[in-house]
């Protein structure tokens, strides 16, 4: 009898213990908690911050070393400089990280024109987004044996730099774009191949994250008029996730994220769900975000020369992005717009002078939370 009061008796303790992550608010007893929750403000982005975050591609880009290669070596005939077959995306550390640090490059010099580096920056993108450098970056892409290389996180990146440059009203970036098209037209049919062969999502905080990458390729195909794409990532963000419930945000982070499983999954199915179906979802994917005091603590960086370790960083804006997007577009998340703030607040100043673990790729995501705020 006493072994089983003493079970008993550890099942309830153990029970009711809170995971350090959650942020449940409410109370089994008849008094509501009050909790006070601080107020951080909203992120500053004007030629300032702008001349201090084009340091940062402009820093990487033209770095043809240390670098990551992500392909498979079909022969000893593949041993060859990054920038033999990569004449534009050489830098950075790796071909996404170049991919998206042109990105920034482009985002940056279209919202601040006036930029003390604007000439560099055009400069670059005229040099090395050419036909003749699309056209080599494309051979290599065709490789059968690179069929899978940069799935889906370059694929969806490159498709984010092809978007913006199409949605920029400008003489440089329409010949950009017209250059850059053919690499963006091997995503997209790479894409249309993918998607309906995928039984499951992958669901990870990492680069191969399913949602992640259908969110940037569906506002591409969203801009660009590519209904088919559009539908195609539409039904299958329903194939994959309308279902859940209950997501276990209190799990996350694992030690290397970058992303949020569950926050990628609320950030494709808000683009693709019709609103009324989207409040729904949400009532039982996470409820708790509807609370006024929910809270969520920012990952915690031990140490930024890690370029794992420095990952977090890259989460608490990638969290920031999704928690913007929710507040802008719908009331009942407006709260979650201090929560965005907080943990943009935590990683943005560690951002300008940091390591090169970390600012060859982290302005971009630093960049396109503050374009979702």
């Amino acid at each position: 009898m006493i072994k089983y009061l003493v079970l008993f008796t550890s099942v309830l303790i153990f029970g009711c213990q809170e995971n350090k992550n959650d942020v449940s608010t409410s109370s089994k007893s008849s008094q509501p908690i009050q909790i006070e929750i601080q107020s951080f403000p909203q992120p500053t982005y004007t030629l300032e911050e702008a001349n201090k975050l084009i340091d940062l591609p402009l820093h990487c880009v033209g770095t043809q070393y240390p670098y990551k290669p992500q392909h498979t070596l079909e022969s000893k005939m593949d041993l060859v400089e990054p920038i033999a077959v990569h004449p534009i995306f050489f830098g950075c550390f790796d071909w996404h990280s170049s991919v998206h640090g042109y990105w920034s490059m482009v985002t940056l010099l279209k919202q601040f024109p006036d930029m003390d580096r604007a000439e560099e920056v055009k400069s670059i993108l005229k040099e090395r987004i050419t036909p003749e450098n699309v056209a080599t970056e494309v051979a290599f892409l065709e490789k059968p044996v690179n069929k899978s290389f940069e799935r889906t996180y370059g694929w969806a990146w490159v498709l984010k730099l092809s978007e913006t440059l199409y949605n920029w009203d400008d003489p440089m970036a329409k010949e950009l774009y017209e250059n850059i098209k053919p690499l963006a037209d091997v995503m997209v049919d790479r894409y249309k191949e993918f998607l309906p062969k995928l039984n499951y999502p992958v669901r990870v905080g990492e680069h191969a994250n399913t949602a992640f990458g259908l969110s940037l390729a569906y506002d591409y195909a969203e801009s660009t008029g590519d209904l088919e794409l559009q539908q195609l990532i539409a039904k299958r963000a329903r194939d994959f996730y309308f279902e859940d419930k209950n997501c276990q945000i209190s799990y996350e982070p694992s030690g290397y994220d970058f992303l949020s499983p569950c926050l990628e999954e609320v950030d494709i199915m808000r683009r693709t769900l019709t609103s009324e179906e989207f409040l729904e979802w949400m009532d039982a994917f996470m409820p708790e975000l509807a609370d006024k005091n929910y809270h969520l603590k920012v990952g915690e960086v031990s140490d930024r020369t890690d370029g794992k370790l420095v990952h977090l960083d890259g989460l608490n804006f990638s969290r920031a992005w999704v928690f913007y997007g929710l507040s802008k577009q719908f009331p009942k998340y407006k709260h979650l717009e201090n929560l965005a703030n907080e943990h943009f607040a935590y990683s943005f100043p560690n951002l300008v002078g940091d390591t090169y673990e970390g600012g060859h790729w982290l302005g971009s995501f630093a960049i396109y939370a503050l374009n979702t705020k």
